[in-house]
């Protein structure tokens, strides 16, 4: 069994795809808000919200467990709408030794499409794949378009 890996799910929302990447890059303090279920809180602490180098301290909720993750916004990209979040500390690195999350936004007039991409390396063999964590991407995603994206 490989260490390595890299999972990826998609999502498609009919609204504005823009508005997805503008959120997850320069408001990312607003996702508690939009989905209080599965995040319950986004705190800057470092850099400048919206640039490369910034961290951000999580709170959310997986598999029914109350965990944390500080993340640091390695990547921005206006051309392909995209942002990369590597994991730096928190619940997911008790299981992983590297945790990247890519989210790409690809437009298509009303019709959007949100890829969620991990890539990550597992401690040892006996760590399950990240597959949970695609359906926590999913309903995340789906949470911020009923409430956000409708506009």
């Amino acid at each position: 069994m490989a260490l390595s890996g890299k999972r990826a799910v998609q999502v498609e929302i009919k609204s504005n795809g823009d508005v997805f990447h503008e959120l997850w890059k320069a408001n990312p303090h607003h996702i508690p808000n939009l989905t209080p279920s599965t995040i319950q809180n986004c705190q800057i602490h470092g850099g400048e919200v919206g640039t490369v180098g910034s961290v951000l301290f999580w709170n959310y909720v997986h598999d029914g467990k109350d965990s944390i993750a500080k993340t640091l916004i390695e990547e921005i990209s206006e051309e392909k709408k995209s942002v990369t979040l590597k994991v730096l500390e928190g619940d997911l690195l008790e299981l992983y030794k590297t945790f990247v999350l890519h989210i790409h936004v690809d437009k298509h007039g009303s019709n959007n499409l949100v890829t969620w991409t991990v890539e990550y390396e597992k401690l040892n063999t006996n760590i399950p794949d990240p597959d949970s964590l695609m359906d926590f991407y999913k309903k995340v995603t789906k949470d911020i378009e009923t409430r956000h994206l409708q506009d």
